[in-house]
């Protein structure tokens, strides 16, 4: 495996081709990543309603793992494009750029699995917690989505940077498995995964009949928004603190 300091010199070139990505490849590569998430969230979702949440925080992680070894644009993964940032090898234009594409690319993906698996009746057994699922991610104060989403992207930061230590695709998906499990786990919240859980609320709530309340104003206000200022904060501060340990000079 590569040390972390070798992480952190090869990221800064990572980062800049991220960032300097043409919009259509970059917000397909977002859409790919999006279905990626959201795919997980259904095997989250099915598993834990049919056994116990262990099962589904187990089963979550294959989202990321599809990313990094597949090959997509993850917008709470590219909260470390701060570390070319500070390294001035992007501009924050292009960053912020970036994010947007990336972010909308990742809303259209998680969307769409939403509204297909929906439809095809997957989540028509267990509509009841899909939807209790939907209704209290949005009814969440701001306060406590926007810590949880800081802890969220934490974590799913180390998770991205121990699949760039891994030189083996075994390595990489080992090396996502256990943070993204630890925060399925304690139920810290994900923006690009939210824009799964929360439309397929809405999906099964007009096809079952399930009761729940959930409308656009909690979905965005109260939980994207807040969600989403959480995961720039806590991936930013992975990627400012090993750009800080390993490469600023001194």
């Amino acid at each position: 495996m590569l040390s972390a300091a070798e992480v952190a010199k090869k990221y800064v070139d990572i980062g800049k081709g991220k960032a300097e990505l043409p919009a259509g490849r970059a917000f397909c590569l977002a859409v790919l990543a999006g279905a990626f998430i959201a795919l997980a969230g259904v095997g989250s979702t099915v598993g834990g309603a049919l056994t116990n949440k262990v099962v589904g925080a187990a089963i979550f992680p294959a989202g990321l793992a599809m990313v990094v070894v597949a090959g997509s644009e993850l917008f709470t993964g590219n909260c470390l494009l701060v570390i070319p940032l500070l390294e001035r090898k992007i501009t924050l234009q292009r960053m912020l750029c970036s994010w947007l594409i990336v972010y909308l690319g990742n809303l259209v993906g998680g969307v769409l699995v939403a509204a297909v698996t929906s439809l095809a009746g997957t989540f028509d057994a267990i509509s009841d917690t899909v939807a209790a699922t939907a209704a209290a991610k949005t009814a969440l104060p701001f306060g406590a989505a926007l810590l949880r989403g800081i802890l969220c992207n934490f974590l799913v930061c180390i998770a991205v940077w121990m699949a760039l230590a891994a030189q083996t695709v075994g390595g990489k998906i080992a090396g996502v498995f256990f943070p993204v499990f630890l925060f399925v786990l304690c139920g810290f919240e994900h923006s690009v995964a939210n824009m799964f859980y929360i439309p397929a609320g809405f999906f099964v709530r007009a096809r079952c009949g399930a009761e729940a309340d959930i409308t656009l104003y909690g979905m965005w206000v109260r939980n994207l928004l807040p969600v989403t200022l959480g995961n720039i904060i806590g991936g930013g501060a992975v990627g400012a603190a090993y750009r800080t340990v390993y490469l600023r000079k001194k």
